[in-house]
């Protein structure tokens, strides 16, 4: 049993279209024929009145029965409605005949994508950061999606208008009901972890999982409206305007920082090589304040930026 606010499918007053089109077709003839009865009849001065009376009731028919030709491609969907009671939805594809007294709405159940520009939010601490995003929607129950929601544009309302510019009201509204879930779920990630070694999901490297809240955002705030999102993902990241060039400079000189540790560690690592080499092979004997001097300039070598310009010691080890 159907429940208030509940989708269901239509099956009563449809009948195959083709059929239907033969049926109108001979009233039509009929209607041409019963005129002409009628004009033979009043030439001949004999009773017409009931050819005439009879010639508005075929005429009447066939024009009625005209109006209820329909045809339904694979995922469309027409709404019904019989003065003003939802009676179900059709979903049959083909060409068929409504019942021509029945309210219809056309609407489409194919995937749309939608690709707003990128907005400015704040990040978790602070920062402003310019984000975008993708998604692919679809209209899921099409009782919430026209009877429980009133898509404007422009305040224009949704009564009398087509299939698309229906469901080009639809899409406004998951542009703004998309436009505050990204805001929202931006909120709760940093933009990165600044360098650190936190294991916390960020923006930047967290694009699985941050895809996984958006898409549920997006579903919990749309399923009042009857649409679904089929897919959301993250497009655009970059910091603001405003404070990108001092986010260059702070990832470059954390860059620096990074290659600096390396190349340290490095040298260290070839000084201690060099200093075990020479005393494993004998080949020459340094006391403390000379290892001291020959770690020095070996990591002056191994650590500077410039080539190293070499010095002849013409002395001794022992002066």
């Amino acid at each position: 049993m159907k429940t208030e606010g509940q989708e269901l499918e239509f099956h009563g007053g449809y009948l195959n279209g083709f059929l239907m089109c033969a049926i109108d077709i001979v009233l039509y003839a009929a209607t041409i024929g019963a005129l002409v009865k009628g004009c033979v009849e009043a030439d001949a001065g004999r009773p017409c009145a009931i050819w005439f009376v009879l010639t508005g009731v075929l005429l009447i028919a066939a024009i009625i029965f005209s109006c209820g030709f329909s045809m339904l491609e694979p995922n469309e969907a027409k709404v019904m409605t019989f003065f003003g009671r939802y009676v179900g939805t059709f979903r049959k594809t083909g060409f068929f005949w409504l019942n021509p007294f029945m309210g219809v709405k056309n609407v489409s159940l194919r995937a749309r994508n939608l690709n707003p520009e990128p907005i400015k939010v704040n990040d978790k601490v602070g920062n402003p950061v310019l984000i975008g995003m993708v998604v692919v929607w679809r209209l899921k129950d099409t009782y919430k999606a026209i009877f429980d929601i009133d898509t404007e544009i422009g305040g224009a309302t949704q009564t009398g208008s087509s299939a698309s510019a229906r469901m080009n009201k639809f899409q406004n509204f998951v542009a703004v009901q998309s436009d505050s879930a990204l805001r929202e779920v931006a909120g709760m990630y940093a933009y990165d972890d600044e360098g650190g070694e936190s294991t916390e999901v960020t923006l930047r490297d967290g694009s699985a999982e941050i895809n996984e809240v958006l898409l549920r955002k997006l579903n919990e705030r749309l399923a009042m409206a009857g649409l679904e999102v089929l897919e959301a993902r993250l497009n655009y990241l970059a910091y603001a305007p405003e404070i990108a060039a001092v986010m260059l400079r702070r990832q470059q000189a954390a860059a620096i920082i990074s290659a600096r540790e390396k190349i340290v560690d490095g040298a260290v690592s070839m000084v201690k090589m060099a200093l075990d080499k020479l005393a494993d092979e004998n080949i020459v004997e340094l006391d403390e304040e000379k290892k001291a001097a020959m770690v020095s300039n070996l990591l002056v070598v191994l650590c500077g930026d410039e080539p190293a310009q070499p010095v002849i010691n013409s002395g001794t080890l022992n002066h």
